[in-house]
């Protein structure tokens, strides 16, 4: 048993010298490009968007696909869903995200995000074989990674952005992040490009690539470095203070994770956070929608002939399009925000009612729920993929729009803790998304369009009205009071 502590406490400090040793030299390049403060933050939110572009090539990808690869499976002992697999990752998800917060607090976000992205690429990798068994349970995995992960990147957006800065990152971030969609999709489009059959060579191939990808994006998170003057505090407390630290570390460590926890529980009951729900739960079916049913409605669509396999990667690469240049845009719009944050929810939620009508006239009403022979009939037209393809990119841009402005008001709003403000948002997100994905297994079309019109409705009043109270909850101070 020495031998064993021996060899791990070697290993554990053969790791952290190879860690170290990546800063220094991050440290190096940083001094010799005399990089400001400023400078440095920006760099922390360029290289946090570019992790999680590699990782949700091969997320996004999958979850775009997952169900129609397995309808193509060649195995009558696999027996799993793509929806109820997504309705797994969102329903474990949400309920993670109560203990989010504390992992957090406790591990520091930039360690949060590099395990959750190892849980990411062994669910993908569970495409390459898959099992009915590996692939549920994988599916339960991801959902608790999910909610540390995505409370650790918005914990990392808020410190290093400040009320000046942070519509610019999260603009930045999101452009980066939805470049996601771009490039695993291009290679959906060209690989299966013609074919009505997914084998089982053509499935193995892709999910090898997306597995790559994914695990790249996850040792990106090393690069992320401490803001400047976190890095000083930290100095002073550990040079005035040492033994004190090391001796209370588990008790202090203990305290975060009870006191980030009860500050989550206590933001849930504020006006502001029951407010901005209403929206964030619209976030959370469209997300469904856009990122699950379109790409298989479009897939099962007849009409559309050969093409109808490679035209759901065509799918994500324009709803990828549209997520760039709006969080580009947006992004830049956000330098003057003398005109806030609501013109952009206001385009959002138009450019979404537009696509959701013309998405109504073109797509059949049982595309969702067709079998594997998919479907011959027809809409208020003839199926045209112009048309579908137009409303791929609406998708996008329209998402966008709501997703870079609740980053930033979040961010603005908990700007001093902001570790349980998204945990909250992305609570309500995915349980959301997890009850969109069952219903998507048995409503028509027609129906799931109308729930997202009349959640997206109600959703843009409750964030314009937090939007116009905003700037007086900051000047009091946010104390988790209602407006």
């Amino acid at each position: 048993m020495s031998v064993f502590s021996f060899l791990c406490q070697n290993l554990k400090g053969s790791f952290k010298r190879k860690i170290e040793l990546l800063r220094t030299e991050e440290d190096n390049f940083l001094r010799k490009n005399k990089m400001s403060p400023k400078s440095k933050k920006l760099f922390n939110i360029i290289v946090l968007g570019i992790a999680f572009m590699f990782m949700f090539t091969a997320f996004q990808t999958c979850g775009n696909v997952a169900q129609t690869v397995i309808t193509n499976l060649n195995n009558t002992n696999f027996h799993g869903s793509g929806y109820t697999s997504m309705a797994i990752i969102y329903g474990v998800f949400s309920a993670s995200n109560l203990i989010s917060p504390s992992v957090v607090a406790v591990v520091g976000p930039q360690l949060s995000m590099f395990v959750s992205g190892l849980f990411y690429s062994i669910y993908i990798a569970v495409f390459i074989q898959p099992f009915t068994w590996s692939f549920y349970t994988a599916s339960v995995f991801i959902g608790i990674a999910a909610a540390v992960l995505w409370t650790a990147q918005g914990n990392c957006l808020t410190i290093n952005s400040d009320e000046n800065t942070i519509g610019r990152n999260s603009g930045i971030f999101w452009a980066l992040l939805q470049s996601s969609l771009f490039f695993g999709n291009l290679y959906i489009y060209f690989a299966w490009r013609g074919k009505t059959h997914i084998s089982e060579s053509d499935r193995r191939t892709v999910f090898i690539a997306l597995t790559v990808f994914s695990l790249v994006g996850t040792f990106l998170f090393f690069l992320i470095r401490k803001p400047e003057e976190l890095n000083t505090l930290e100095e002073e407390v550990s040079s005035t203070d040492e033994s004190i630290v090391d001796n209370s570390s588990v008790q202090s460590k203990a305290t975060r994770a009870v006191d980030a926890f009860k500050s989550s529980i206590k933001l849930y009951f504020t006006k502001e956070i029951l407010l901005l729900s209403v929206t964030t739960a619209y976030t959370g079916l469209e997300l469904t929608f856009f990122s699950g049913v379109y790409g298989t409605c479009i897939g099962a669509v007849n009409r559309f002939g050969t093409e109808e396999k490679s035209l759901i990667g065509l799918s994500g690469i324009f709803i990828g399009i549209g997520e760039i240049l709006g969080g580009g845009f947006f992004g830049l719009v956000n330098k003057d925000n003398r005109f806030g944050r609501n013109p952009v929810v206001m385009l959002g939620i138009v450019v979404h009612f537009i696509a959701f009508y013309l998405i109504f006239y073109n797509i059949p009403n049982d595309a969702p729920i067709a079998s594997f022979e998919g479907t011959d009939n027809s809409a208020y037209m003839n199926p045209s993929k112009e048309l579908a393809i137009l409303c791929s990119f609406l998708l996008g841009l329209g998402d966008s729009c709501f997703n870079t402005q609740l980053l930033s008001i979040l961010g603005f709003l908990y700007s001093e803790d902001s570790a349980p403000a998204f945990a909250v948002f992305k609570f309500v997100q995915s349980i959301c998304a997890a009850i969109a994905f069952f219903y998507s297994n048995y409503l028509l079309l027609q129906w799931q369009l109308l729930i997202m019109a009349v959640v997206g409705f109600f959703g843009t009043i409750s964030f314009f009205t937090v939007e116009w109270e905003a700037a007086a909850f900051v000047a009091r101070g946010s104390d988790y009071r209602s407006i």
